[in-house]
């Protein structure tokens, strides 16, 4: 791929700049990334921010007009102009979430039409957050031995059973979730895919603490909750199918190399303006060199990233290119994480609160969480499993046998 800008996208680089130099007043000081952290409704500011991004196109940039996006042509060069100078600006991009970046392309992939236009729009601009029922006590890793079931009952489904470390679940109005409709077929092909409101009554959520501080994980419990059968995203029992569209925009959403790309201009900001010996930390060999190798690294997961966008849009599947963007990417995040929480010494291992921690303790809570990322949405033992047996064609895993 030729990266560099042609006429076309020297324009838009400068149309890009023009809209940052006249709104950056207006931009939210809270980034997706805080959000993420600590789960919480969209403050107005920053939902003002998202619509103003959507109507210009650097938000929402390819879904169509006609479900409430910008409609633009996919084109990878734009997309990275408009990453390089927000990053530039130090200016919020737009917002990232289950139901943005996991949602919407699942809807536009397999929604219904009335889908599309009644939760496209307003999940895009901010207006509904969303969270994801899939694991379960019994099933995680193995996702489709799930159990929750979903019995009809004239025009609805009752459902009963639980979920666990569901993401923001106690703040979320809206959830999408996997059940089992067809308890008789076969283990992948008797799941729904549905889509209802978490104040349904019989929905009981209770939040679960972490290690970050902050109770981003939830217990759900469904008792005879009903819910309409229209509720149903890509057909009755087709939900397997849906259900790895989601896993597919979840791993690149968990590992989105702008994610690390901004982690790593905050850690070289952070050197040079961080001081040891009267010697700012950038002139400290040990820190630039893990600082370089850390900057390579993004860099090339960067240009896998557009990559994968390439065969995309090319209409060709990524294989199992989003896999590597998993496994690589959560872990290049914690290495960051790490970097910077080494180069501020023992104040860096200080949680948000404490006076004296530096950047408001935010390197120590990227830290736990992205610990977590690389358990969450497949841990990266499953990831190097799938990358092997499929990829690499080595001899698959030694299944367990019953009674042994």
């Amino acid at each position: 791929m030729d990266l560099t800008d042609r006429t076309e996208h020297l324009a838009f680089r400068q149309e890009v700049r023009q809209f940052l130099d006249k709104h950056k007043a207006t931009a939210p000081e809270e980034t997706a990334h805080s959000f993420r952290l600590s789960p919480r409704p969209y403050t107005d500011t920053v939902k003002a921010w998202q619509k103003l991004l959507v109507k210009n196109g650097y938000a929402g940039r390819t879904v169509p007009k006609a479900y409430g996006g910008y409609g633009a042509e996919p084109d990878i060069l734009k997309n990275r102009i408009i990453a390089d100078e927000f990053f530039a600006a130090d200016i919020p991009q737009g917002l990232y979430s289950q139901g943005i970046s996991m949602l919407v392309p699942t809807l536009l992939e397999h929604g219904t039409e009335e889908q599309k236009k009644t939760w496209i729009g307003p999940t895009i601009r901010g207006d509904v957050m969303w969270c994801q029922g899939y694991s379960e006590p019994n099933s995680g890793s193995d996702l489709a031995s799930l159990q929750t079931s979903a019995i009809e009952d004239g025009d609805d489904f009752l459902i009963n059973g639980s979920k666990i470390w569901t993401s923001s679940a106690h703040i979320t109005p809206m959830i999408f979730c996997l059940v089992r409709t067809e308890p008789d077929a076969s283990k992948y092909q008797g799941i729904s895919y549905l889509i209802f409101p978490m104040d349904t009554p019989g929905i009981d959520v209770r939040p679960l603490q972490t290690m970050t501080g902050h109770p981003s994980f939830n217990e759900v419990f469904f008792t005879d909750v009903r819910v309409p059968k229209n509720a149903v995203v890509g057909g009755r029992g087709n939900g397997w199918k849906v259900a790895n569209s989601t896993l597919k925009h979840e791993r690149g959403m968990l590992s989105n190399a702008n994610g690390s790309l901004e982690r790593l201009n905050k850690i070289s900001t952070l050197l040079k303006k961080e001081m040891l010996d009267g010697r700012p930390l950038w002139e400290n060999k040990n820190l630039t060199d893990r600082f370089v190798s850390l900057q390579a690294r993004v860099q090339a997961m960067r240009f896998h990233e557009m990559r994968l966008l390439t065969r995309t849009k090319d209409g060709k599947a990524p294989g199992l290119g989003d896999m590597i963007c998993k496994l690589l990417g959560c872990e290049l995040n914690h290495q960051l994480d790490a970097l910077a929480i080494d180069a501020l010494g023992e104040i860096g291992v200080l949680y948000d609160g404490i006076p004296s921690a530096k950047e408001d303790g935010i390197w120590q809570q990227w830290y736990m969480y992205d610990l977590g990322l690389i358990i969450g949405g497949g841990t990266a033992q499953i990831q190097k499993n799938i990358i092997a047996e499929r990829g690499l064609d080595m001899p698959r895993e030694p299944r367990h046998q019953k009674g042994s």
